[in-house]
């Protein structure tokens, strides 16, 4: 008990500072919401130079108290309450939101499961054979894969199999003409549209995976209950699977559930590069636009879910292996 207050005090410590932050940094950027207002406008503004005038109060962050704007960013976050965008005036913040999460959650979630369960599965192999075909050859290749930037990988794939290739669409989650819902037509398009960014993360973070469990699997072959197991007659398989691979487990799994937090932060670039409508695409145009309640939602969100993913593995880690929990 003593360790879960310990750990909820420590991120209820993070998460004031990280909302706090989330604050102060739009608010440190050069430029102000109501030039983008004057510069979209400029032509309704020549005709009508008080157009803007019931807007600025709002909008003009830079003369206003910071403590003012601090009480009231509190209060409406306690309602989760982010306000209406400044770029897609007057559409409110959460609608923005709520269409692009969904996109950011399955592009991360389905690249993290498949890179974990791909790299692991990869890693039990290359330690059981080493020096084999999978530690000799996918080893190598999946760590100078993860050498170079995830971007730089997205671009390499948009060019060859996108653009000059033509396999998969090269932007957007999902075709025209096709009908949004739980439908075949509609998921086959967005798996379509989905698999050059998926390969690209898992081109970029399946090598970790691998190299991760190979070193813990390598670690646990040399325990005395293995070579128990070999002088028992198991077979091979047996002793692999359920008895070394079952142990090696526990550090990938814990580090699941801090890289799937993470996932979504590492979807900026590669949102970009494939123009996919998720979170990271969103934020750089909301940067672009200055439109700070866009951003402090999704700041706020990533923040949520980094922090979340890190209690859920500290806690998973306590559960699998007690001894954590009386450190």
């Amino acid at each position: 008990m003593s360790y879960l207050i310990r750990r909820l005090g420590f991120y209820l410590v993070a998460f004031w500072v990280a909302i706090t932050v989330n604050f102060l940094l739009p608010r440190f950027l050069p430029g102000n919401p109501i030039d983008y207002f004057m510069l979209r406008y400029q032509n309704q503004l020549a005709a009508n130079p008080h157009l803007l005038d019931s807007l600025r109060p709002a909008f003009d962050f830079k003369h206003q108290s910071l403590l003012v704007q601090y009480a009231e960013y509190l209060k409406n976050l306690a309602h989760l309450d982010f306000g209406v965008s400044y770029s897609q005036f007057p559409t409110p913040v959460n609608q923005i939101v709520g269409q692009a999460l969904p996109w950011s959650l399955f592009l991360a979630g389905l690249s993290t499961l498949l890179a974990f369960t791909i790299g692991t599965f990869l890693g039990i192999v290359a330690a059981w054979r080493r020096g084999g075909t999978v530690d000799v050859a996918v080893t190598p290749f999946t760590m100078f894969t993860q050498s170079f930037p995830a971007f730089f990988v997205a671009m390499l794939i948009l060019y060859f199999i996108g653009v000059k290739g033509g396999w998969f669409p090269i932007n957007h989650s999902y075709g025209e003409g096709t009908q949004p819902g739980p439908n075949l037509p509609f998921i086959a398009s967005a798996l379509r549209h989905a698999a050059m960014p998926v390969i690209a993360l898992l081109l970029s973070s399946v090598g970790g995976w691998l190299l991760g469990m190979r070193s813990v699997m390598i670690n646990t072959l040399s325990e005395d209950y293995i070579a128990m197991a070999q002088a028992k007659g198991l077979s091979n398989r047996r002793v692999m699977l359920l008895y070394a691979a079952r142990n090696a487990l526990l550090p990938q799994v814990t580090s699941f559930a801090i890289v799937l937090g993470y996932a979504i932060t590492s979807l900026v670039l590669i949102e970009n590069v494939f123009a996919y409508p998720g979170l990271g695409y969103l934020m750089v145009t909301s940067v672009q636009a200055t439109d700070y309640p866009l951003m402090q939602a999704i700041f706020f969100l990533l923040t949520v879910g980094m922090l979340t993913a890190n209690l859920i593995a500290d806690l998973l880690y306590a559960v699998l292996d007690p001894r954590a929990a009386r450190a």
